[in-house]
């Protein structure tokens, strides 16, 4: 946890005993930041400038990597065509299929690099905050995703085949159609872009909140002198640190493949 996030919220002496200083539980207060610029009006704060570095480091990545491609590919080159071609056919291939997927593939390798960037912040010294944890950069994201989803529904179906499409209409289901129509169309329009966004919020919020946790723990058992119980929860740390790891990748990979599904859902003649 980063020293502007907590000088409001952790005195860093608290001790164990110590009068009128307990456990300093992370909260909310660890979402929080001062404003460190103001930028046409408005406040700039650490977690825009980590959405911003997040965004110059993707474009500069793949720029460096492709800007001057070769036959016989350099490292750079090496790495930038594996993390393409996993998103390319791990998650777009498999769930769209080549011919229709293929103009997909750059928006959803462009969404799978930027929300992993943006987790591993977590685990990053200085940085220490995944920007996904803050909800309305997951939200904007899930709106990107919505608005391809329905302009394309549109596009492929029409208006009256867009209606069936997020309604599920069938007529084999006979009287219940009505009901599940109405569960569909809520589902789809309302539920399905709010649990896009909130899916890959609440894993980094409460993973970050665990690691918040852990390391103040630390701390605090270190500085009251419980040096074993200090380590206990040191370890804990590190391996919540690993955990995040893995779960920061498999949210962007979960979020790009959450993004395929609906598109496929798009073009075929039924949700």
């Amino acid at each position: 946890m980063s020293a502007d996030q907590t000088q409001l919220a952790f005195d860093w002496s608290c001790r164990i005993m110590s009068d009128g200083c307990g456990f300093p539980a992370p909260g909310l207060h660890s979402f929080l930041f001062k404003p460190i610029a103001t930028v046409g009006g408005y406040e700039f704060n650490k977690v825009m400038l980590l959405a911003v570095i997040t965004t110059i480091l993707v474009i500069g990545f793949f720029w460096a990597a492709f800007g001057k491609a070769k036959v016989v590919p350099g490292k750079l080159q090496m790495v930038g065509e594996a993390g393409y071609d996993f998103v390319r056919r791990g998650i777009v291939y498999e769930t769209l299929g080549k011919k229709e997927g293929e103009k997909y593939v750059p928006l959803m390798v462009s969404l799978f690099f930027f929300i992993w960037i943006m987790n591993i912040w977590s685990v990053i010294p200085l940085a220490q905050f995944p920007v996904s944890s803050v909800i309305a950069y997951p939200a904007v994201l899930a709106a990107v995703v919505y608005v391809t989803w329905v302009s394309l529904t549109f596009k492929r179906h029409g208006f009256v085949g867009f209606f069936k499409n997020i309604t599920g209409y069938d007529k084999s289901l006979g009287p219940v159609l009505p009901l599940v129509m109405v569960i569909e169309f809520f589902s789809n329009l309302l539920v399905r872009p709010f649990t896009h966004a909130v899916r890959l919020f609440a894993n980094m919020f409460a993973g970050h909140l665990m690691l918040v946790m852990f390391t103040v723990a630390s701390w605090y058992l270190l500085n009251s002198w419980m040096i074993p119980a200090a380590g206990i929860s040191f370890v804990m740390t590190m391996a919540m640190i690993v955990f995040e790891l893995f779960v920061q990748a498999v949210q962007a990979y979960v979020f790009v493949l959450l993004a395929c599904t609906y598109i496929q859902g798009a073009l075929a003649e039924h949700h």
